[in-house]
């Protein structure tokens, strides 16, 4: 399922998201210029659980759980980063509006560290570096879908040689979207929290923040004026 378009938002391009797209976008430009040297940026920069449930001093420690921040902007690919930021364009908008600009920025940032911990708690001795804004991006979704349970999104859904393209209750789409990452996570048992480059756990642990905090952060929303008769 492709998302297209949400019914709630009434701005697409909000000031801290589309700093968020930019910023990402950015780090990634610079990833392609690097070319080779990409691979040392990544694991410079990547989370790897190992390297912080195991890091000794305070230097090391400081330089480790920084990675939790770091990692969010960083991806392995063009689909993986277009993929993020197609999401990230379609929810993002609506929850800054409840949330305002700082506090969105805030708990984007959050949310990542959250997602980023939930896979260390999953596999604290794994040693492959983990990368992408996906985590965070779960957080985003996890609020929407508390925010705006009416809400409707446009969906690509490719049916054989036809492109059908439904209005999908937001609840119907976000728990699908959720069932599948705690069943890909539960699927992977002993092969760790990453298959296949995907960091399950860190989806699912983002989405719970963000169903968890996302209420918290949300402005009251203006009462609507009666209308004299």
């Amino acid at each position: 399922m492709i998302p297209l378009r949400d019914s709630e938002s009434t701005r697409r391009l909000t000031l801290v998201n589309t700093a968020l797209i930019a910023a990402n976008l950015a780090a990634f430009a610079y990833e392609t210029e690097l070319g080779e040297g990409a691979a040392a940026l990544i694991r410079r920069y990547a989370m790897t659980p190992a390297a912080i449930t195991n890091a000794g001093g305070a230097a090391r420690e400081g330089r480790a759980l920084l990675t939790l921040v770091t990692s969010m902007f960083l991806h392995g690919g063009v689909l993986h980063v277009l993929g993020n930021m197609l999401y990230l364009f379609i929810f993002g908008p609506a929850v800054e509006e409840r949330m305002g600009a700082r506090r969105y920025a805030i708990f984007y940032l959050a949310a990542g560290i959250a997602a980023g911990l939930a896979t260390i708690a999953m596999g604290p001795d794994s040693r492959v570096g983990v990368i992408g804004a996906s985590g965070a991006i779960a957080g985003v979704l996890g609020a929407y879908f508390v925010m705006y349970p009416r809400a409707r999104i446009m969906t690509i859904l490719p049916i054989g040689f036809f492109i059908w393209t439904p209005e999908i209750p937001a609840v119907v789409y976000l728990l699908a979207w959720f069932a599948a990452q705690l069943w890909a996570g539960i699927a992977a048992g002993a092969q760790g929290p990453l298959v296949g480059g995907v960091a399950w756990w860190a989806h699912v642990g983002g989405f719970l923040f963000g169903v968890a905090i996302g209420p918290f952060a949300a402005r009251a929303r203006p009462k609507t004026a009666r209308r004299r008769r």
